[in-house]
């Protein structure tokens, strides 16, 4: 028989990407759960309400007659079926629930009446959640961090991608971080994004090196930095990215019209004009930082590059409309924050520059 998952293990299980059965109510897994973990939950959000009431009124007995009144013959089956394929198919796994007691012990139970072994994880999530929250403060004061700055599409995110050591924040929050920042795909929960750049630290804590993050405003998106991370950016050396305005309009076009435009064909309209009203929605959210007239005639040019790309595939047009939001918007937002900024600037370059700097001193 397996042993339970101690907490002198628990550094082990994200180092390893354990797969983690997490067996509370979906309800519960949607606030926040962790990277490598699948909700497979003994109750689903009705069960747990009614046995959390039922809790409250007649105390823990009570609720656990309930639990099991709940659980007929066809909801254990059901339950039994989910949990073997799981351990079949991640046989060095282990699971729990919110502090490790009733609920995943009863899974435990279950699966063992089955013929299934499985160990649970001893203080469940929340001893798991507060191992990382420590990890993340340590992280931010232990790691080398260095920042890398430039303005708005001289392509930092290329230069964390191929980092040898870096957290890819945007990444983690499924966002690039500005008004037009959206990926398509759903940000995730606070706790998640959280969580990930707790595990990503603690891996990165296991070798010597420098640790290269992109420069973020406290939001990416709706994920906020843990203040931790915040306070450890603005304090971080910085390297920075100079790019000329036209070669930043070039590239910000690659990646939002050239690369996006694929994520829109399945909107059922056509492709390149529900990105373009996508791309519109999004100026109007500048519209009192440019003003009425300013935003009226940029949003008439984005119309206009809109029925380019819509008639003849080309995304030229749209490279004037970004290089005035970066002339006239982004650069001076950009140029007022980094006045503010008093930490050492270890070197700064054009992208292949700084791209080469960075294999060389990841070192330190």
């Amino acid at each position: 028989m397996r042993q339970n998952i101690s907490p002198d293990q628990y550094r082990q299980l994200f180092l390893d990407d354990t797969p983690l059965m997490d067996v509370r109510a979906p309800v519960e897994f949607a606030k926040g759960a962790f990277p490598s973990a699948t909700n497979l939950p003994l109750l689903d959000d009705r069960q747990r309400e009614q046995v959390g009431t039922e809790y409250k009124r007649a105390g823990q007995e009570a609720a656990i007659e309930l639990g099991w009144h709940l659980a007929t013959d066809e909801v254990r089956a059901q339950r039994i079926a989910a949990w073997r394929d799981f351990t079949e198919r991640h046989p060095h796994g282990c699971l729990y629930c919110f502090r490790g007691g009733l609920r995943s012990r009863t899974a435990q139970q279950l699966m063992r009446e089955a013929g299934i072994d499985y160990p649970l994880v001893e203080g469940g999530y929340k001893a798991l959640r507060n191992f990382l929250l420590q990890e993340l403060e340590q992280g931010c004061e232990r790691l080398p961090i260095v920042v890398i700055s430039g303005h708005t599409g001289s392509g930092k995110t290329e230069l964390i991608q191929s980092a040898p050591r870096a957290i890819d924040l945007e990444g983690i929050a499924r966002h690039r971080g500005s008004s037009f920042g959206g990926t398509g795909r759903p940000q995730p929960a606070q706790i998640d994004f959280e969580n990930r750049i707790a595990v990503d630290m603690l891996k990165l804590s296991q070798a010597p090196g420098r640790v290269f993050v992109e420069d973020e405003s406290r939001l990416v998106g709706r994920c906020a930095l843990p203040p931790a991370l915040q306070d450890a950016m603005q304090a971080a050396p910085r390297v920075i990215v100079e790019e000329s305005v036209e070669s930043r309009a070039r590239r910000i076009v690659r990646d939002y019209v050239n690369e996006a435009l694929p994520r829109f064909e399945e909107s059922g309209e056509n492709p390149a004009e529900a990105l373009g009203e996508s791309l519109r929605d999004s100026l109007s959210r500048l519209r009192k930082r440019l003003g009425g007239l300013r935003h009226r005639e940029l949003d008439e040019q984005l119309q206009a590059a809109n029925t380019e790309l819509a008639r003849n595939g080309s995304a030229d047009a749209y490279i004037p409309v970004v290089m005035a939001l970066l002339t006239e918007y982004y650069d001076g937002m950009y140029d007022y924050l980094m006045a503010k900024r008093e930490t050492e600037v270890l070197f700064r370059g054009s992208l292949t520059e700084v791209e080469q700097w960075i294999q060389q001193n990841t070192a330190g």
